[in-house]
């Protein structure tokens, strides 16, 4: 087997990452900063050593030159820190150095470098100061030594403004990448909230969803399977069995209902290529289904339904309402309650009411989630609630008006449907 070696084509490009890293990395919190500017002072003082030795031999400094350039150097170490600050010191320390007319090549690059941390970390308004400030100390000093030493200063003062431009510059790039950056993680987190808000809403619905179907149904077999039990009980010597049968009936039709519900919801919940299906709504025309269901648990419902096509998520907001009205209503109405539900749209809204005159729910009982599940119902789809006992009389009363996009259209025959009372 042939081992395989690295391309060294690739190192340019890991170059070309690490310089762009470098240049995108926010100086003041670069790992190793301390470290990696001790080791630039360092590259930087055996450059200006090689200088110092190697060009202009008549100006090689004497023991105080050296001094003065050794400790020039030394600031760079906490040049992020406090960049003002080490470039205060270096010109502190270069001045009196290039006034004894010392090697003036040799400060150069830690000068330089100074000046371009102060750039790239500080305002551009203080960096051109500064900058300005530098250079006219500079050739006033020159001016004193050398005048044409002045005048070469003044000739290539032209690199200084170009290394503050250039840390200007990179401080505006590092500025527009982290606002890329944070624009990125915003919008990341955007979507997450939105997500798990998403997964708190259907949730919710799920739960509402379950609640009404269950509650609906679990309170219709009990009262049915009351009614079966006192056939059987009330008269045994003289059975009608065929009122046994209808309560048996009646139960296996409610289970059959409730699994069908059951088993959509769990389709719902099952399906992972579509996950913002919900499956076919409940709507107005399961209203006259639920008051016969409520009727065969015992209640008398006279349902008066006066509407034409609504939204579908209306529909199914005023179909929950009127499903966990009427549980209620067979629930704590009393035996053999009467119920009046009427729909009816107008313009703009769809207004239902749900009244009994039964006693209404014990006070001292265990409070429940029908009337909460009803207001959230109705704040679904932007509308309000209001459940209470009946002004001037006995039972309890449920008013909701739910708003519609456009007011509804007005058919030639509105579906109309009026039941009268009939014995449970």
């Amino acid at each position: 087997m042939q081992a395989t070696t690295p391309t060294t084509s690739s190192w340019p490009s890991r170059l070309g990452e690490r310089i762009m890293a470098a240049i995108n990395r926010d100086p003041l919190t670069a790992p190793h900063r301390d470290r990696n500017d001790a080791v630039l002072a360092a590259v930087l003082l055996v450059g200006a050593v090689c200088l110092a030795l190697f060009t202009d031999e008549g100006r090689r400094p004497d023991a105080p030159g050296w001094t003065l350039l050794v400790a020039a150097h030394v600031p760079i170490v906490w040049r992020r820190r406090h960049p003002l600050l080490v470039l205060a010191a270096v010109f502190a320390l270069v001045g009196p150095y290039h006034a004894m007319d010392n090697n003036h090549a040799a400060p150069g690059p830690a000068s330089y470098v100074a000046l371009y941390t102060l750039a790239v970390t500080g305002r551009p308004l203080r960096t051109i100061l500064t900058g300005t400030a530098v250079l006219t100390a500079s050739v006033s000093i020159m001016l004193t030594v050398d005048t044409h030493r002045a005048v070469e200063l003044i000739r290539i003062s032209g690199w200084v403004i170009a290394i503050l431009f250039a840390g200007v510059d990179v401080r505006y790039y590092r500025q527009y990448v982290a606002s890329i950056v944070e624009r990125a993680e915003r919008a990341e987190r955007t979507r997450e909230e939105e997500a798990r808000r998403r997964v708190a809403e259907e949730r919710l619905r799920v739960a509402r969803d379950l609640h009404d179907l269950l509650a609906h149904s679990i309170t219709l077999i009990g009262v049915q399977t009351s009614v079966a039990a006192h056939v059987l009980t009330a008269d045994p010597d003289r059975l009608d069995r065929a009122a046994v049968a209808k309560a048996l009936d009646d139960i296996a039709e409610t289970c059959r209902s409730a699994r069908g519900e059951l088993r959509t919801t769990l389709e719902v919940l099952r399906a992972q290529d579509t996950p913002d299906a919900r499956g076919p709504l409940p709507g107005l025309h399961g209203l006259p289904d639920l008051a016969e269901a409520a009727r065969l648990a015992g209640a008398s419902v006279e349902l008066s339904l006066r509407a034409g096509d609504v939204p579908p998520a209306v529909g199914a907001a005023a179909y929950r309402i009127v499903q966990e009205a009427l549980t209620n209503a067979v629930r704590h109405a009393g035996p053999e309650p009467s119920v009046h539900v009427e729909v009816h749209a107008e313009q703009g809204a769809l207004r239902l009411s749900v009244t009994d005159d039964g006693t209404g729910p014990d006070p001292a009982g265990t409070p429940g989630f029908g009337l909460v599940g009803m207001r959230e119902r109705a704040r679904s789809v932007g509308g309000t609630l209001d459940a209470g006992p009946r002004d001037g009389g006995a039972g309890f009363e449920v008013t909701a008006v739910l708003p519609t996009p456009a007011p509804p259209p007005a058919p030639a025959a509105p579906l109309t449907a009026v039941t009268p009372e009939r014995d449970g």
